[in-house]
């Protein structure tokens, strides 16, 4: 269970082993939002069944990463094919959230959310996340409410643009193949905006 939720299916790595992981287990959640930068979406999401699956474990255990040696971590992570572009520095992140999760949290992802009645209060746990600033945290909190069922009151505020329904945006709108696509156009719509302001800017 997550979030005091049966099981969800989710359809993020668009593999059915890694999004069952995500699916059951909080940390491997957070774990493939943490890697979801500078490469796609499906290959971050199916990063925690890989490491699970290079570390001989069925679920990703926060003690027992935080507590691996860290050349021995990022050598998981870089075996071909790499978990991540960059694998040593994403090595090293993963160590430090997990070693946050164990610091704060007894090393239970799911106590980040559980319990929490205010999606303000939500938002500000996990931007305290090593790695998660605003925007992430936003995108997760999204993910928690849209697909988890983890709707403490205001999450769609707290969750900003990303909390909107029917929309998308992100990795929280995703539910399969289609909505891939969507989000995924909207992404590069987003930096095609981006690039064209940055050249208005030095003109």
């Amino acid at each position: 269970m997550i979030g005091g939720m049966d099981v969800v299916t989710l359809h993020l790595a668009q593999d059915a082993e890694a999004d069952a992981l995500l699916g059951r287990s909080p940390l491997a959640a957070l774990v493939g939002m943490l890697l979801d930068q500078q490469i796609p979406m499906e290959w971050a999401f199916k990063g925690p069944r890989t490491i699970a699956d290079r570390l001989g474990a069925d679920d990703l255990d926060a003690h027992d990463i935080a507590a691996t040696d860290p050349d021995a971590f990022a050598a998981v992570l870089s075996e071909k094919p790499a978990v991540h572009r960059y694998p040593g520095s994403m090595a090293k992140r993963i160590q430090q959230l997990c070693q946050y999760l164990v610091d704060h949290y007894d090393g239970n992802a799911e106590l980040v959310w559980k319990g929490v009645d205010d999606g303000r209060e939500l938002l500000r746990r996990l931007q305290e996340l090593p790695g998660f600033g605003r925007q992430k945290a936003q995108i997760f909190l999204a993910l928690l409410g849209k697909q988890f069922g983890v709707r403490p009151e205001g999450w769609r505020e707290a969750a900003g643009a990303y909390g909107e329904s029917q929309c998308f945006r992100s990795v929280a709108d995703i539910t399969g193949p289609e909505s891939l696509a969507k989000v995924r156009a909207h992404k590069q719509e987003m930096k095609a905006a981006a690039k064209a302001a940055k050249a208005n800017a030095r003109k």
